[in-house]
């Protein structure tokens, strides 16, 4: 049986850490190593976009990047209980013509016993932005530790 450690009923710190882990799998880029934290029939919704299980999730995702140029994402725990973890969440990223964005967003999951993500539902805004009010300047990959958080930055 697959295991997506930390595990359900959450706690504060497995909460935490679940989301750091999701932020920076997302933050790779890498739709395979991102699909591995969903259940093999995971269902999402994401914008208007309605994927269900591993293989739609993954060609969401490799859709999603080759759009969203030079994504950076930081996530931020809202709340928590027993299976489940509501995030809020704001990346940045350009569109092919150089364009930049903020993206904001909340988003709500449910994890089955061993740990993987049965469930997300993503709402999500876009924001226009000069690129000299871009505020996620770390190479692309993990945020550093010591870089600011959602809080932190006012966002």
């Amino acid at each position: 049986m697959e295991s997506k450690p930390p595990i359900p009923p959450f706690t504060l710190e497995t909460a935490m850490q679940k989301v750091r882990m999701a932020e920076d799998a997302w933050n790779s880029r890498d739709p395979e190593r991102v699909a591995l934290a969903y259940t093999v029939d995971s269902r999402w919704r994401n914008r208007s976009e309605f994927p269900v299980g591993r293989d739609e999730i993954k060609a969401f995702l490799t859709r999603k990047w080759a759009r969203e140029l030079d994504y950076r994402l930081i996530k931020e725990i809202w709340t928590f209980a027993e299976n489940r973890i509501a995030v809020r969440f704001a990346y940045e990223w350009h569109d092919a013509d150089g364009a930049w964005f903020r993206s904001y967003g909340n988003e709500n999951w449910e994890f089955d016993a061993n740990g993987l993500m049965q469930r997300r539902f993503a709402s999500i805004n876009d924001l226009a932005i000069s690129e000299t009010d871009r505020q996620y300047h770390w190479p692309l990959g993990r945020r550093p530790d010591d870089h600011p958080g959602l809080s932190d930055l006012g966002l």
